[in-house]
């Protein structure tokens, strides 16, 4: 099964991609694990990637969509892949449909998590993290114990400069702008499904499943 994760930031994807991965044993593909993978294995590239990010230009389409060639034609995507972050445009994902064809295959789905502004603005408002352990949290869905302090060590939570207030609505005015045309693309296509993100994650991940036509 080949699966395409679509939803604007804070829409809860990272925690949806893992058990949808699971499900199916399929390999779960983020961009940015890409990136660093590429990166740390300094692969040609990896190397062409962090040229253009050392001179603090975006990477080039066409630099992303050969990374993603190069990880979706390995051994263990042959039973199918679950893809994150990618595509981002309309132009990525004809991109993409070019080169499933070259290789005899197709998109099986594209699981659009759909979840409105403001509910949005504040999941993403409220995340904080541990700079020592990496555990997360949220101050109203999933506090810690004691205020602002991890559970684990007891380090002073974090919110990620992405995730402050006066960045969030241009995070997601440029998801409107450059990755909602998707969800209309994958819709004229046929493979669109659409999940309702206000749900709690249990009652997302099952209506996922649902939709995907349960576990394999």
């Amino acid at each position: 099964m080949r699966v395409i994760l679509l939803g604007p930031p804070g829409a809860g994807k990272g925690t949806q991609a893992k058990g949808i991965a699971d499900a199916y044993n399929i390999p779960h593909i983020s961009t940015g694990d890409l990136f660093r993978e590429n990166l740390k294995n300094e692969t040609p590239l990896g190397m062409k990637a962090k040229s253009y990010m050392d001179a603090g230009k975006l990477v080039p389409d066409e630099l992303v969509i050969d990374l993603v060639e190069d990880r979706i034609v390995r051994d263990d995507c042959k039973g199918g892949y679950l893809l994150d972050g990618f595509p981002r445009t309309v132009a990525q994902a004809e991109a993409l449909d070019k080169i499933n064809e070259k290789l005899g295959q197709s998109i099986d789905f594209a699981v659009n998590i759909a979840v409105p502004s403001d509910i949005l603005v504040d999941r993403i408002t409220g995340r904080r993290s541990c700079p020592k352990c990496g555990a997360t949290y949220h101050i109203k869905f999933n506090p810690p114990k004691a205020e602002n302090l991890c559970d684990l060590d007891g380090a002073d939570l974090v919110q990620r400069d992405d995730d402050k207030a006066e960045t969030v609505a241009t995070r997601i005015d440029v998801y409107e702008k450059e990755s909602a045309p998707l969800v209309d693309f994958y819709g004229q296509e046929g493979k669109r499904i659409d999940i309702d993100g206000t749900q709690t994650p249990a009652e997302v991940a099952e209506a996922i499943k649902k939709a995907l036509g349960g576990d394999r």
